[in-house]
């Protein structure tokens, strides 16, 4: 059969990958696919520059409308990430008629709803498996594999620089600051990795895995989000002594009330499987009713993994280029007459345990006052650490663990502790999950 004619929206480390991919398994890709998967075009920012002999036999353009708009291009890959130019490039290529493959989390994030009724008009298909999780089939699985079940929850460690950062913390010893420059020295971190740290990148990937999972539209602005710039070696060091570890989670759970959408750090038991991920590593726990609990675990970055999901996109549409467009498999899982706008629950009512830390006046009476607020907000505790106060010093660490309470019910008891006057600064909490179903 002809070959699929494949552009390629940048050519840097992911678009490196592919074309790479593509050429070393391109035999065993074609057997898959029914049909050769040919790169014949790249728009690139430099023509110029040296691109290694996978390069040479592509045709490279420096304008990237010409690429989109080309009439021997069947797919088009977008691999050059961000906003825009990415979505007038990918809504440019969907009027051309051209089928999309895209890397682009963000765009998929804030404007896949868009695309998609864009691509549906248009009669052609739009894969993004490389957008969320890297190499490890997620989406797929989400939306094929467990097409047969209810998906009650999910929750995953979906950024791998977080991680990195959060694992030297912990192994190392090392404070934020000193481990994200390790992270960025690795490559792991960008020169400003606010999206990775400020756990916007993961709230991204939520919201697309939300949507497959409950069958409703996209609604990144609805996530609730939580970084790890302020979290401290010390509470790192205070969870492993009470038998957890501290991960950044995406967490979107269904209730009979609604949905959860929250991106934050939380404590998990060391045990729990999620606690275990270390690392760049990405990883994500699924709940289902026929399945029970599933987890997917591998590599959520780089050249090799995301190029993996990228090539597979490929494939799933080369395959499907002769099936009418109704019957294709549905972006979201769910047809898009049949999605439905869920309710999404403002943070203040989610259930939770929490950690504590607190800085108090060594006298006595202190620990009574605390426990007194708590107790008005009908917060129980779980476990209590106080530390010895350093030679010469006046204040001591007190840590605790409560049992769930309501979210709103914690912020006001903070605040009411905060302002005892034997208390110094601010009170850190951070959220404690077993991810039970």
């Amino acid at each position: 059969m002809n070959a699929v004619r494949i552009g390629l929206l940048g050519l840097g480390t992911v678009g490196g990958g592919t074309l790479e991919l593509l050429a070393r398994n391109g035999d065993e890709i074609a057997r898959r696919a029914g049909r050769p998967l040919r790169v014949t075009h790249a728009a690139v920012k430099d023509t110029s520059r040296p691109r290694g002999p996978q390069a040479e036999r592509v045709q490279l353009l420096d304008d990237p409308l010409k690429l989109v708009n080309h009439p021997e291009i069947d797919i088009v890959a977008e691999l050059i990430g961000g906003i825009e130019p990415a979505r007038t490039l990918v809504l440019a290529a969907i009027n051309a008629g051209k089928h999309v493959v895209t890397a682009n989390k963000a765009l998929i994030a804030l404007h896949g709803n868009e695309i998609f009724e864009a691509a549906r008009r248009a009669g052609v298909a739009v894969s993004f498996e490389a957008a969320v999780a890297g190499g490890i089939p997620i989406i797929k699985t989400l939306r094929e594999g467990l097409a047969g079940n209810r998906i009650q929850g999910l929750a995953g460690i979906i950024n791998g620089t977080s991680n990195y950062i959060l694992t030297q913390m912990r192994d190392a010893g090392l404070d934020f600051a000193t481990a994200l420059a390790d992270a960025q020295r690795l490559g792991y971190a960008e020169a400003d990795p606010s999206f990775d740290i400020d756990g916007v990148d993961a709230a991204h990937k939520l919201s697309i895995l939300a949507a497959i999972a409950f069958g409703m539209p996209l609604c990144f602005e609805h996530v609730h989000v939580e970084g790890i710039r302020d979290l401290a070696a010390v509470d790192v060091d205070y969870a492993g002594q009470f038998g957890y570890r501290l991960k950044l989670l995406g967490i979107a759970r269904r209730t009979d009330s609604g949905v959860q959408l929250r991106v934050h750090p939380t404590l998990l038991p060391q045990r729990h499987l999620l606690a275990q991920v270390d690392g760049v590593i990405n990883s994500v726990l699924v709940d289902s009713d026929a399945l029970g609990q599933s987890l997917y675990y591998g590599a959520g970055a780089g050249a090799g993994p995301t190029a993996s999901a990228v090539v597979a996109d490929l494939i799933d549409i080369a395959r499907a280029l002769t099936i009418d467009p109704e019957h294709r498999v549905p972006y979201l899982a769910f047809h898009h007459d049949r999605l439905e706008a869920l309710p999404i629950l403002p943070i203040d009512t989610v259930e939770t345990a929490f950690y504590l830390r607190l800085t108090a006046l060594d006298q006595p009476g202190v620990l009574a006052d605390v426990t007194r607020i708590l107790g008005d907000q009908q917060i129980s505790i779980e476990a209590i650490l106080q530390k010895e106060p350093p030679p010469g010093e006046s204040h001591v660490a007190v840590i605790l663990l409560t049992h769930k309470v309501r979210e709103r019910a914690m912020r006001e008891a903070i605040a009411r502790i905060e302002a005892l006057p034997s208390i110094d600064g601010r009170v850190v909490s951070l959220r404690l999950d077993h991810l039970e179903h």
